[in-house]
């Protein structure tokens, strides 16, 4: 009796063991910063957020924004004379001289990886003349071009103003549009790089802890930091691993470390909870006795452990993570039944088809009523 009360003891303790551990990998990651954002940038599906749409302070994550504007707009290889506005600009800078020509790649290097607020307002101006002519441009760039609708920026470099604001959200679609391009990317990611200015020789080394190494993290692909007293800490980073690439946004963190720590736990539960599938063009879907089904192949984030697909009167396919939270949605496309399509492309035809095979059915009555005809004729002869 008591090695069998040893026994069940034992295989009740195995049994809960997996779903301690179940418990404890799927939990959420709990943040100190004040908002934050963690998109699948290959299928644009949200893994998590916290206050993603409240109106933030970016401070220089608004490089990024300014960065990819640039490499779309501009020419790398054209030669911009550094003006007094440029010059004169506070706070982080590549010591840019009054006069100074560099190229729009040289200060794209120095505004991503030093994060030279001189050098933003140098672009700025190549690009449009003036800081108020950029003001409109970018946002409209952003608006029209990134499809972000939340964002406002004053100025190229993220210096505080109170109507130079963005969200988590925006920022992290900003970051996955400009990770399209091969440029942006190269220099996101770049760790150093030797600077030869006018009056400052040194090697640029990134601001981004994880991407110069500081605070090792061996996904990372690129990252960009932030800082003014209104915004506080903020950060911006890629990640990828064999099946994922992770964009992670991390808003008003009070200490360096605090946004370092929440954008690791981010990108760790992104590339332990989530994976991706794949579904077929022309997989098909069934609701309220209608038939939607996918146009081409998509690619979807689904959690590792369970998840949900569900499907709106409508034809809106919707994944859901664990707690019922859509993660991602695409549009089916509806298909008409069959028996409609054939009744209105080919009516005609139907028609014919009924009067031909009306035909043989009497050919064959016929010869059945004669024979039933002669043989009561001769019952009645017999008789």
């Amino acid at each position: 009796m008591r090695e069998t009360t040893i026994a069940l003891c034992f295989v009740l303790l195995l049994f809960s063991f997996p779903t301690i551990s179940n418990a404890k990998d799927n939990k959420e990651p709990d943040l100190v910063s004040e908002a934050a954002f963690l998109l699948d940038s290959d299928t644009g599906a949200v893994l998590f957020e916290k206050n993603g749409y409240k109106k933030m302070y970016p401070a220089s994550l608004t490089k990024i924004a300014t960065a990819i504007y640039a490499i779309e707009k501009g020419n790398m290889d054209d030669v911009i004379t550094v003006s007094e506005n440029a010059y004169a600009t506070e706070g982080t800078r590549v010591y840019l001289e009054q006069g100074e020509q560099v190229t729009l790649k040289h200060l794209l290097d120095g505004m991503l990886i030093n994060s030279g607020n001189d050098a933003a307002v140098a672009i700025a101006e190549y690009l449009d003349g003036s800081i108020s002519n950029f003001e409109r441009n970018i946002n409209q760039f952003l608006n029209e071009k990134v499809n972000v609708h939340s964002t406002h920026f004053k100025n190229p470099s993220g210096l505080y103003h109170k109507d130079h604001y963005t969200t988590a959200n925006d920022l992290a679609v900003i970051t996955q549009y400009a990770m399209q391009n091969e440029t942006f990317r190269q220099i996101f990611g770049t760790s150093e790089l030797k600077w030869d200015g006018l009056s400052w020789d040194t090697t640029l080394v990134s601001h981004h802890q994880m991407v110069n190494g500081s605070r090792p993290y061996d996904k990372v692909t690129g990252g960009k930091t932030g800082f003014v007293n209104e915004s506080k800490q903020t950060l911006a980073t890629t990640a990828e691993n064999e099946e994922l690439n992770l964009v992670a946004i991390v808003l008003k963190g009070n200490f360096k470390r605090d946004v370092y720590k929440d954008t690791k736990d981010l990108l760790d539960y992104g590339f332990n909870q989530y994976t991706h599938k794949v579904i077929p063009a022309g997989k098909s879907y069934f609701v309220n006795g209608l038939t939607y089904e996918t146009t081409k192949e998509e690619k979807i984030t689904i959690p590792r452990s369970k998840g949900e697909e569900e499907i709106t009167s409508s034809g809106l396919l919707m994944i859901e993570d664990d707690n019922g939270d859509i993660l991602q949605s695409i549009q089916l496309a509806k298909v008409m039944p069959a028996e409609e399509t054939f009744k209105v492309d080919t009516s005609d035809q139907v028609v014919r088809e009924e009067e031909k095979s009306s035909f043989p059915a009497i050919v064959l009555i016929i010869p059945i009523a004669l024979c039933f005809v002669f043989y009561m004729k001769r019952r009645t002869i017999r008789r």
